[in-house]
């Protein structure tokens, strides 16, 4: 087994790196998690707490608010307001995912059906806007314009990632440069706000904000790519869809672009018909899978993620060695792991 693979299967372990760094964090995420619930209460109605509570009831890993926290105590914070903070960075991604089921007619979340397929698709993009709107009030809440400014941007980028992905995601000649501006947009921009405003409340110095905010670029584009790399082979309780979903949706993810790059015309013909043109048939998806690992699309997605993994963990090398640094250079590898 090489050091790469090691690393990965270490970190798909019960007591793995997630573990380890949620235990770190554990009493201030307990408070981020009272915060999350306080403020998706409404004074008027008793559906946004419902649909709210129904996404956040699907479970996840938390993932962005974790690394606002721990971003903050790597950078030596001991107020509160990276608690403020933390809940409005999950507030932004709930707020996403709400709004992505609904673009995507998706039917399950972490293994549940959608919110949009219980209450309807205008209760859901409302309470949507409701936790983008209470974001902003906890932001403001940090007393901080440089935290607004970071945090404020990333939610535009996101839309904008969004919108991107909504006009590239049958098209297969943008290629590699357009999807990472998807991914870097969609997914990456609140990985990396989430980092690099823990630093920021902080009071840390610039090259600390900035390898942070690296680190969190890193961590998110490796998670997305794993992501969709999992489409082509990962459990419904791993990703928390059905195998097959992007496919059968004609998403243009990295896989299949590196495929219908490498592709023979008759190969690029059937890509174009099932993604562009999106005519599917009985078998495509195993042909799919087929012409994906016969031109090392799938290997070479990995090797991709994992390039984006180490970059993570150089990133750190910006602050010295601890037991908090050494738990979020795993976390990187956590990301990997799930693809395992």
């Amino acid at each position: 087994m090489n050091q790469a693979a090691a690393k990965i299967a270490e970190a798909a372990a019960p007591d793995g790196p997630y573990e380890r760094l949620l235990a770190i964090v554990a009493d201030d995420m307990e408070r981020v998690n009272a915060e999350i619930l306080a403020r998706m209460q409404s004074e008027h109605t008793t559906l946004i707490p419902q649909v709210a509570a129904h996404l956040i009831g699907a479970g996840g890993k938390r993932i962005r608010p974790i690394l606002t926290l721990a971003a903050a105590r790597l950078c030596g914070y001991e107020g509160r307001a990276h608690i403020v903070l933390a809940a409005a960075v999950e507030s932004i991604h709930n707020a996403t995912l709400l709004h992505d089921d609904v673009v995507d007619e998706s039917g399950k979340r972490r293994g549940r059906p959608t919110a949009h397929t219980v209450f309807g698709n205008k209760p859901s993009v409302l309470v949507g806007d409701f936790l983008f709107a209470r974001s902003f009030q906890l932001m403001v809440e940090t007393g901080s314009i440089d935290v607004l400014r970071v945090l404020s941007d990333a939610a535009a980028v996101i839309v904008e990632g969004e919108v991107l992905q909504l006009a590239a995601e049958r098209d297969l000649s943008g290629g590699e440069e357009i999807y990472l501006k998807v991914i870097r947009g969609k997914t990456a921009a609140l990985f990396e706000a989430a980092a690099q405003a823990g630093a920021m409340v902080a009071g840390a110095p610039e090259a600390q904000v900035a390898a942070l905010a690296a680190y969190g670029d890193a961590l998110g584009v490796a998670f997305q790519i794993v992501d969709d790399l999992l489409d082509y082979g990962g459990a419904a309780s791993t990703i928390g869809k059905n195998a097959g979903d992007d496919f059968r949706e004609g998403k243009a993810t990295l896989p299949v672009l590196l495929a219908f790059a490498r592709g023979d015309e008759r190969e690029r013909a059937f890509w174009r018909r099932v993604i562009e043109r999106r005519e599917q048939h009985p078998g495509d998806l195993d042909q799919a899978l087929d012409i994906l690992r016969r031109r090392d699309a799938l290997a070479d997605t990995m090797a991709r993620a994992l390039g984006h993994v180490d970059r993570a963990r150089r990133a750190l090398d910006a602050f010295p060695p601890s037991a908090l640094r050494s738990a979020m250079a795993d976390m990187a590898d956590f990301v990997a792991s799930r693809a395992h």
